[in-house]
């Protein structure tokens, strides 16, 4: 438009679009059928599992690289304030033991991130098969996820809620042990073990 041209104003209209779908007749019959008859929603139920598995794997990795990072700068400011000794000295012992703590929390942590990173993924065709053999496998592998999702949220929080590095390294191997991840995650990998033979 060239300068000092005056602007037009263009209107833009909405239309409501009817999706014959959700009308009564023959057409609804027709998808009806296509969908809930033939068996189709019974695999696009598991599918939806296998996404919210993939989904949940994904947020308990967001959460160990937030608690993780939050652990991360607690440390560093633990070591920047007490390490080496304040006059120039040599470290106060307790302060070290302290750092290292919370340098093996942050290494646990990225322990678990690299488990849920490296999970194996599930064959949905064993799985639909195992499914219809023995009954909601997927179902259990996204409860399970789930179960450890609540538990590392819970973690995660806690370790929010850390102000200073002392503090942090005085809770953090309680709060770690209770989140009892390992369990949750053998428990995990021995019901992909049962499905893969």
């Amino acid at each position: 438009m060239p300068p000092g041209a005056p602007r037009q104003e263009t209107s833009m209209e909405q239309k409501v679009i009817v999706n014959p779908i959700e009308q009564a007749g023959p057409a609804r019959r027709l998808l009806s059928n296509l969908f809930y008859g033939c068996g189709y929603n019974f695999y696009r139920c598991e599918d939806e599992l296998h996404a919210d598995d993939l989904l949940i794997r994904g947020k308990l990795s967001q959460l160990l690289v937030e608690s993780r990072t939050h652990l991360g700068s607690l440390h560093a400011a633990f070591v920047r304030k007490h390490l080496p000794g304040r006059d120039g000295g040599p470290a106060n012992p307790g302060a070290v033991e302290m750092g290292l703590v919370l340098e093996r929390a942050q290494r646990e942590l990225q322990v678990m991130e690299t488990a849920i990173l490296a999970a194996a993924e599930p064959a949905l065709g064993r799985l639909r098969r195992h499914d219809r053999e023995q009954g909601g496998v997927l179902a259990k592998l996204v409860a399970l996820d789930g179960e450890a999702l609540l538990a590392l949220v819970t973690l995660r929080d806690a370790i929010a809620r850390f102000d200073n590095g002392a503090v942090a390294a005085v809770g953090v191997g309680s709060l770690l042990r209770r989140s009892d991840f390992s369990t949750l995650w053998s428990r995990r990998q021995a019901l992909l073990s049962v499905v893969s033979e």
